[in-house]
């Protein structure tokens, strides 16, 4: 069994305007300074509480934060796709490893529901499993969602390869022991993805030799 795991926001889908417009939604509320879109850019990665507690700033109250989280959450349920789409050629790229035999994944710090919510409506049945920060799995860098996914596909991770936009993805494919590929055209700078990896994707053309190179015995 061979198999690709994949970020979400930044490698499969572009979220960054829908997030931006939840951050500034919630900073709005709580009457905090609103934030730029790149900045918005600059904050994600490590799951949204993460991105909550940069997006207060360095002295943020941790109740106030708390708070924060839950309008966001609220926000962002009901208005998480206007703007979201897949990026050129992804869907086009998950038939091909479907036909190839090649079981896909989803591995995401996005809260758990959202993550199963928008692979359905962007995927379908192109992504098996989609694994997102809950109680029972840490956001990554930690492996857990990785190895849980593995498990469910059946695939040895000699057999498997993760692919993501940012160095939480590199570190978390690391922690999994498993190879990553890096793809440019998501949220983290293209030079900083290309001193901490050898295994850089600028199109999904790219990407896809990328897999087929790096997954033992094909």
């Amino acid at each position: 069994m061979k198999c690709a795991i994949f970020d979400l926001d930044g490698t499969l889908l572009y979220t960054l305007e829908d997030l931006y417009n939840a951050t500034n939604y919630t900073l709005n509320y709580f009457g905090y300074k609103e934030r730029t879109l790149q900045e918005v850019r600059n904050f994600v990665g490590n799951g949204i509480a993460k991105l909550i507690e940069r997006a207060l700033g360095e002295n943020y109250n941790k109740d106030e934060a708390t708070k924060c989280l839950e309008i966001f959450r609220d926000y962002y349920s009901k208005y998480s796709q206007r703007n979201t789409k897949p990026y050129k050629g992804i869907v086009n790229l998950l038939e091909k490893l479907s036909i190839m035999g090649i079981k896909t994944a989803v591995n995401s710090n996005k809260y758990d529901c959202a993550v199963k919510e928008l692979c359905q409506k962007y995927f379908n049945n192109l992504v098996l499993v989609a694994v997102g920060e809950s109680e029972s799995c840490p956001r990554k860098p930690d492996p857990t969602g990785v190895n849980t996914i593995l498990e469910f596909l059946g695939c040895n991770r000699e057999n498997a390869i993760y692919i993501g936009d940012s160095l939480v993805d590199i570190q978390t494919a690391k922690n999994a022991q498993i190879p990553c590929v890096s793809v440019t055209w998501g949220y983290c700078d293209v030079g900083v993805l290309k001193s901490n990896n050898n295994l850089i994707a600028n199109n999904t053309d790219e990407l896809l030799d990328l897999i087929i190179n790096n997954i033992n015995g094909l």
